[in-house]
């Protein structure tokens, strides 16, 4: 998703853009991730205002791709939600202000914990194919399937990279690559960046128009007394995507050898069932896990390698990847294109960072 947001806002600064890819658009997180939107849950951090120009950008390019039909983008209300799986027979006590359709175990009131006005959400999957079809349309952006063997340096300065053996010259190189950021030397030389499986599931519901806009962030007590918090989306799209169940495991070499665990999707599922009969007998449609790209502060890596021309980097976005696509975009595209960024500052996010701290030591 950062990649095509990329190639989108530097095509509308009127760059001509090929986006390399070795399996297919939004074949890992930018399609597995769960999508929610928050204007500002990252306030107090080093993402806040990259955080809050993105959440901005959401609702914009909501409006000039049709993001409301054409990737399920809308405002949500945010929950904290107490479930406690029952020991025996199952009860189902029921506070007031709760909507009607989480009829599990919940213990007290939910509190609201965000609003549409300060929440949103996407389907990543399709926000991530809709931006980079507006980027080919509407300013020319070609995709290359096929493997980056190698980002081409002569001197100080990057000219290119070798795709299956064949060169693909340019005049910048952005290297947008997750959890496989570590694989590519010229970050693993400055930094690393890591990986953290997390295991999602999507149902749908017989009765989809029964599920209210609301995204549960859940304190979940397991009959055995195993706590977890996993996380309820009801989309617009009509399904319902349940995450959790991390663990740190290696990153496989190819997105398409990334397969859940079967304990953590039953897991999932009892956790939904639990919650709401709406979603105790709703179809599964999708058992999956993604990797989570995490940098070695938790701050995102955004922006030009130093001691090295023409070559920029964008990863380490960990859970707010998808809420921080378009700016993370956009400014990238700036810096490479008129030599600053106009959208947020860059600089908490600046790659020479690592640099910095290594030469200390």
């Amino acid at each position: 998703m950062i990649g095509c947001c990329t190639a989108y806002y530097l095509g509308k600064l009127g760059a001509k853009v090929t986006v390399v890819e070795k399996t297919e658009i939004a074949c890992a997180a930018s399609g597995k991730a769960g999508g929610f939107l928050a204007l500002d849950w990252c306030d107090g951090s080093a993402v806040q205002n990259l955080a809050r120009a993105s959440f901005a950008l959401h609702a914009q390019l909501a409006e000039d791709l049709g993001g409301e039909e054409r990737y399920g983008y809308r405002r949500v209300g945010a929950l904290s939600v107490s479930v406690e799986e029952p020991q025996r027979s199952p009860q189902a006590p029921k506070a007031g202000s709760t909507p009607a359709w989480i009829d599990g175990p919940v213990k007290g009131t939910p509190s609201t914990i965000g609003t549409p006005s300060t929440n949103a959400q996407v389907h990543p999957q399709l926000f991530t194919r809709a931006i980079f079809s507006e980027a080919q349309e509407k300013f020319g952006a070609s995709l290359k399937q096929g493997t980056v063997q190698e980002v081409k340096v002569e001197g100080q300065k990057v000219t290119g990279v070798v795709v299956d053996g064949e060169l693909l010259s340019g005049d910048a190189v952005v290297l947008a690559m997750g959890p496989w950021s570590s694989r590519n030397p010229l970050i693993s030389s400055l930094t690393t960046i890591s990986g953290l499986k997390a295991h999602s599931i999507v149902l749908v519901p017989k009765d989809v128009n029964a599920i209210s806009a609301h995204t549960l962030f859940l304190k979940y007590k397991t009959k055995e007394g195993r706590s977890m918090d996993p996380e309820i989306y009801p989309r617009g799209t009509g399904e319902v995507y349940v995450c959790g169940m991390s663990e740190e495991v290696e990153v496989p070499e190819d997105a398409r050898d990334v397969v859940p665990r079967d304990s953590s999707t039953a897991m999932l599922q009892r956790v939904a069932a639990t919650v709401s009969s709406h979603l105790a007998d709703a179809e599964l449609t999708v058992a999956q896990a993604c990797f989570l790209p995490c940098s070695e502060d938790n701050v995102p890596v955004i922006g030009k390698l130093p001691n090295l021309d023409n070559a920029y980097v964008a990863t380490g976005h960990s859970c707010w990847g998808i809420l921080n696509a378009p700016a993370t975009g956009a400014a990238l595209a700036e810096l490479i294109v008129i030599g600053a960024s106009k959208t947020c500052s860059l600089k908490p996010f600046d790659p020479s960072r690592f640099s910095r701290l290594r030469s200390r030591r």
